[in-house]
């Protein structure tokens, strides 16, 4: 799951008398449980409240055995009716994605994540709290399941951001697609375009913000081949990335994104102070409103068609 918010109403906007009611009623009713998308997966939730936001109705759910950190507000496309139909095309999506079967859904459905980003993010599998007797080491060596939800950082990714990892997802593991690389622009060139984003507004560029830009591309470089990618991409990333090359003169926005859904699992083993903590989180989600405002020129709306090898075997099960 992705970091999520108790409230959107900074992305999706309150709820305004002046808006026209859509023509159906609410489908899902308050205090009814059902199944809702979380990225790739599909996970039992209850309906918090129901309102209309922006003529269209908008449901804030809790999802069942999880840290009510992760409710959220979300729309119908997100959401199922909690039949036994339902449930089967859960389970079976449960199995598509390699989720352990001897594990119980919901809060445990991260203890099998696969050592990619298994989902969209926010829309991913990306809790890091994996259940309790359930540690594991993914490939950097470092140990998972130790570190609390309280020790990590809280970044609170936009809503069209959060769309955008859902897509990205959806084009290489539902659609075999990829990104064309070399990418433009680059994410070093769009932490340089930050760079002067900030010089130009505030007139002068604070140390900690160049120190943090460094920092973001010293992440990237190093957990993209161990975090970023899904297996479909990893060819592509031995062909692309050679000679030293840094992925971050290689890669764009897309990936780029991937590493804001991991941050707060690889800053949980970071010993930082809590007022620099603070000061960090202000700064990475000013970073990621950038992005948000010039999404339109970093991303790609749709993918290339570079079709992933036919013949690898497991180009499904991803």
């Amino acid at each position: 799951m992705g970091n999520s918010s108790k409230d959107d109403s900074t992305t999706d906007g309150d709820t305004s008398g002046g808006n026209t009611p859509p023509s159906n009623s609410s489908l899902y009713s308050e205090g009814e449980k059902v199944l809702a998308y979380h990225g790739p997966r599909i996970y039992e939730a209850k309906v918090q409240k129901a309102e209309i936001r922006k003529n269209e109705w908008r449901y804030f759910v809790h999802y069942l055995g999880w840290n009510k950190n992760w409710d959220e507000w979300v729309g119908e496309d997100r959401l199922m009716k909690h039949t036994e139909e339902n449930v089967l095309k859960q389970q079976a999506l449960d199995k598509k994605q390699g989720v352990d079967k001897n594990v119980k859904s919901g809060r445990s459905a991260q203890a099998k994540a696969k050592n990619s980003t298994d989902a969209k993010v926010d829309k991913e599998d990306i809790k890091t709290n994996v259940p309790k007797g359930k540690k594991r080491k993914n490939d950097s060596g470092v140990e998972k399941g130790s570190v609390s939800v309280e020790k990590l950082v809280k970044i609170q990714i936009p809503a069209t951001l959060k769309k955008q990892l859902v897509d990205d997802w959806d084009f290489v593991s539902q659609q075999d697609k990829l990104v064309k690389l070399p990418r433009s622009p680059t994410v070093d060139e769009i932490l340089t375009k930050y760079l002067e984003y900030r010089s130009k507004k505030d007139g002068m560029v604070a140390d900690s913000i160049g120190e943090i830009l460094k920092g973001i591309r010293c992440y990237f470089d190093k957990a993209l081949p161990m975090m970023l990618l899904y297996k479909k991409e990893q060819k592509q990333y031995n062909e692309a990335v050679v000679d030293n090359v840094s992925p971050s003169t290689i890669y764009g926005a897309e990936h780029l994104l991937r590493l804001f859904v991991k941050l707060p699992e690889l800053l949980a083993y970071v010993n930082i102070e809590e007022e620099t903590l603070n000061h960090l989180q202000q700064k990475l989600l000013d970073f990621l409103k950038f992005l948000q405002k010039n999404q339109s020129t970093f991303f790609l709306s749709a993918y290339d068609g570079i079709k992933v090898s036919e013949g690898k075997g497991k180009g499904k099960d991803e």
